[in-house]
């Protein structure tokens, strides 16, 4: 099934970590991806492969979908078929598509609910 919404997306080859600092305003180093400062602290992605500790996130990003800040419904279209299937996610976007973040031991589940909803999913750099 296809939607006007149906996005290519990528698995990005990177695992990352995302950090909550409750006192900081800024990282201490410039090794990270995103960052978001809020009123609690400063949430932090940054790389954590190929060794890290803690949670990794695997990402998907729709930089072959880039779509315009004035399109309704493609974050949506993404995070309503995981939330239906009860994967977490966290999100950062950008000004022209968005990285959505998934627990690494659900990324083949992730892959999978998002291909019956419609979308094509760049798999190859996905490790086995």
């Amino acid at each position: 099934m296809s939607s006007p919404t149906a996005q290519r997306l990528g698995v990005v080859p990177s695992v990352f970590a995302v950090e909550h600092l409750p006192q900081a305003t800024f990282p201490d180093d410039d090794e990270w991806i995103a960052l978001v400062r809020a009123p609690e602290g400063l949430t932090v992605v940054r790389e954590t492969w190929p060794a890290g500790t803690g949670e990794r996130w695997i990402g998907l990003y729709g930089g072959a979908s880039a779509h315009g800040l004035d399109t309704p419904g493609m974050l949506a279209a993404i995070v309503g078929p995981l939330a239906d299937a009860a994967i977490p996610v966290f999100v950062a976007s950008t000004f022209h598509a968005d990285l959505v973040l998934v627990p690494e031991p659900r990324v083949r589940e992730a892959v999978a609910v998002l291909e019956g909803a419609g979308h094509q999913i760049d798999t190859r750099h996905l490790r086995s």
